[in-house]
């Protein structure tokens, strides 16, 4: 129980931290887990890597709602988001997240059951057709999300582009954390916050009543979020970000209503901390980089563990729920007082000193490193500039995934 609360402190800290991706924090706490094995027991270090991803999970959509720093996971909120808050109804959306994550949760939970009698079969049926489900499912996305022939041909040559941006960085020879904290950092992060200063964005007054109730467009962006993390699990290449993308498919096609959508992100987010380690019981595939630590720690992961797992992560995202709420409330009426300008500035420089001190200790390359970082900048302001959806940048992680099994 100390481990599970002392990783949701750390997960609220690493959270709100603008460009730090919780595959960072699980790495640094594997290189020095020897040190850590001899004080504490594997399953200690397990309970604290599960809490603080379900935290950081949550919290993270903080920075990415109000600083406009998204990771991959929380690429597709910050335009619905932003929207609302513009609108004034930061405290809202801050609810919407804090339900979203609790409850996916819970659901999974309740589902695992069941679970653990379907999913297996499921993934020895569709294991062979991997590969098409992936070109099936991204032309799909492709199609679905546009409007006209003009954006849909924009738009697959923006995906295909970084895809072939994806094959070239992941070819380089160093530290996938480094690759991919630098790619989404420039496509979805830096880009985002440049393309904002340009158009002289601002954060206006927020109301003090949320006027925040449970209604249809919130459980069908539960239930969209939720079953989307799971449907995941059969689609290597895919995490969160795509996830999402799927869920928005089932949250209504009205612009107006971002509801459900952001309900469905934070649900597909949080229970993929979740799921992940599930997945690893019940097909063996970690689809994160924090499940993959925990397997090295515990060796075979059994029922038991499970359990375990399924309860640390109830306590976790409740612990969470009501300090996402907490601190979200009083950075929305704080914000407002701050130069938005000169923040977003700051944040990019400390983003950019980021990935260089990272690829300091990870010993980088820094001539590749700033080719990979200024490049995914480049890329990530095109969307912004051709007014299309920033979700088909996941390109530069689904074309990998299928060339890979092609």
């Amino acid at each position: 129980m100390i481990a599970c609360f002392i990783g949701v402190l750390c997960g609220v800290i690493t959270g709100l931290i603008p460009g730090l991706h919780v595959n960072n924090v699980g790495a640094l706490i594997f290189v020095f887990s020897a040190y850590f094995l001899k004080n504490f027991s594997p399953e200690v270090l397990s309970v604290f890597l599960l809490s603080l991803s379900v935290s950081h999970a949550l919290l993270e959509f903080i920075p990415s709602m109000l600083l406009g720093v998204p990771k991959e996971s929380t690429a597709l909120v910050v335009h619905p988001a932003h929207k609302m808050i513009l609108g004034g109804y930061g405290k809202k959306t801050i609810r919407l997240v804090a339900v979203g994550g609790l409850s996916s949760i819970l659901i999974l939970a309740f589902l695992f059951p069941l679970l653990s009698i379907l999913l297996p079969i499921l993934e020895k049926i569709l294991k062979p057709y991997i590969c098409i489900i992936l070109i099936l499912a991204s032309i799909y996305l492709l199609i679905s999300l546009n409007r006209s022939v003009r954006s849909t041909l924009i738009s697959t040559i923006i995906f295909l582009v970084s895809g072939i941006f994806g094959i070239l960085v992941l070819k380089l020879p160093f530290s996938s954390n480094v690759l991919l904290t630098t790619m989404f950092l420039g496509l979805f992060g830096v880009s985002t916050m440049l393309y904002s200063l340009k158009e002289n964005s601002y954060i206006p007054y927020q109301s003090e009543i949320h006027n925040f109730k449970v209604n249809g467009n919130i459980i069908r962006g539960i239930i969209s979020g939720t079953f989307a993390s799971i449907f995941l699990a059969f689609l290597p290449g895919f995490g969160p970000a795509q996830g999402s993308v799927i869920a928005q498919e089932f949250c209504g096609k009205n612009k107006n209503e971002y509801e459900s959508l952001i309900t469905a992100i934070s649900s597909v987010n949080v229970s993929d901390s979740l799921f992940s380690l599930l997945t690893v019981y019940l097909i063996g595939n970690a689809r994160s980089g924090i499940a993959v630590y925990i397997s090295q720690f515990l060796g075979e992961i059994d029922l038991m563990k499970i359990l375990l797992f399924i309860f640390v992560g109830i306590t976790s995202v409740s612990l969470s729920f009501f300090i996402c709420i907490k601190i979200g409330e009083w950075m929305i009426e704080n914000i407002a007082e701050l130069n938005y300008k000169l923040m977003t500035i700051f944040i990019v420089v400390i983003i950019t000193s980021f990935v260089y001190i990272l690829s300091y200790f990870e010993n980088a390359n820094v001539i590749l490193v700033s080719f990979c970082y200024f490049t995914s900048i480049f890329l990530g302001i095109l969307p912004h500039s051709l007014k299309i959806n920033k979700s088909y940048l996941m390109g530069c992680l689904i074309i990998p995934a299928i060339v890979m099994y092609l």
